[in-house]
């Protein structure tokens, strides 16, 4: 059995072959990356390193031949080729090749998702459900470390504001979202569907847990849209990245990332990682 990475240099596929070579004969393991020589000095050196860019489809194709399971990292967008091309790239290059799964890093309640965030997901969702191949989606909620900025300003006791309102986001850490990947590359019969993501929390229960691990004293504040536009510009941000991160924001006070599903903890075969043990391990780092 062969399995592919893609996206192999960054974090989470890092995260991913680092567990799969704890069950998977390195020889078995394929990283399909976009820079070779970056791979080869951040990945281990028993794993075979094959080149492609999600913006080239031949690559893509000859870079999947001989794989049986492919692990589809979404790529980030913004970049010259659209978000949507470069995925329809890789599942016509999956198709094309004679990959036998492919398991995708999707969004949380694709089927339902309604933020502009969500829409290259469900588009891809449906390339994928269309294309032939057999598929899991993994729908992650949220990275825990995406929340740095405000653990790191809570430690210092610094203030801050957010607009996500009451809604819950199911925070988790990559590193378990990126152990529920792996697991489900090696799993027999794995299900369609994976909704991954913890409990879910409010912003205020992140300032409340940060209290009591730090013993800091800081206010995380509750505001509108304008106001926390008007301060992410104060502080110098670039007006598209403001935009960015006021969809985040409005996204999670929609209930987007409030995922109620025992899936990620069901597959990893173990209770995750508790609140404050989480927060601790990230402010280690």
């Amino acid at each position: 059995m062969k399995y592919a990475i893609s996206a192999a240099t960054g974090r989470f596929g890092q995260l991913v072959i680092n567990d799969l070579l704890k069950t998977v004969d390195a020889s078995d393991i394929v990283a399909i990356v976009r820079n070779a020589s970056k791979g080869q000095q951040v990945l281990p050196a028993e794993v075979t390193v094959r080149q492609a860019d999600y913006n080239d489809e031949a690559a893509l194709e000859q870079a999947l031949t001989g794989i049986d399971r492919l692990l589809f990292i979404s790529s980030v967008p913004g970049g010259e080729v659209s978000r949507q091309q470069q995925h329809a790239n890789v599942v016509t290059a999956a198709q094309k090749a004679g990959v036998g799964f492919v398991a995708y890093t999707s969004f949380a309640h694709a089927d339902t998702a309604k933020s502009p965030l969500s829409v290259d997901h469900v588009a891809t969702e449906k390339l994928l459900k269309a294309s032939g191949l057999r598929y899991s989606f993994l729908r992650n909620a949220w990275y825990l470390e995406n929340e740095t900025n405000y653990l790191k300003a809570g430690v210092h006791g610094q203030n801050a504001v957010y607009a996500a309102g009451h809604g819950k986001i199911s925070f988790a850490l990559e590193r378990e979202y990126a152990e529920g990947a792996a697991r489900v590359m090696t799993m027999a019969d794995p299900k369609a569907v994976y909704e991954f993501g913890g409990e879910p929390r409010t912003y205020a229960d992140l300032a409340e847990t940060l209290w009591k691990v730090t013993g800091k004293s800081f206010t995380f504040k509750s505001v509108d849209d304008a106001t926390y536009r008007e301060s992410l510009s104060a502080a110098g941000m670039a007006p598209e990245m403001v935009e960015v991160l006021s969809a985040m924001q409005a996204m999670m006070r929609e209930g987007e990332l409030d995922v109620e599903s025992s899936d990620l903890p069901d597959v990893l075969g173990r209770p995750l990682t508790t609140f404050p043990d989480a927060i601790h391990e990230i402010l280690r780092r």
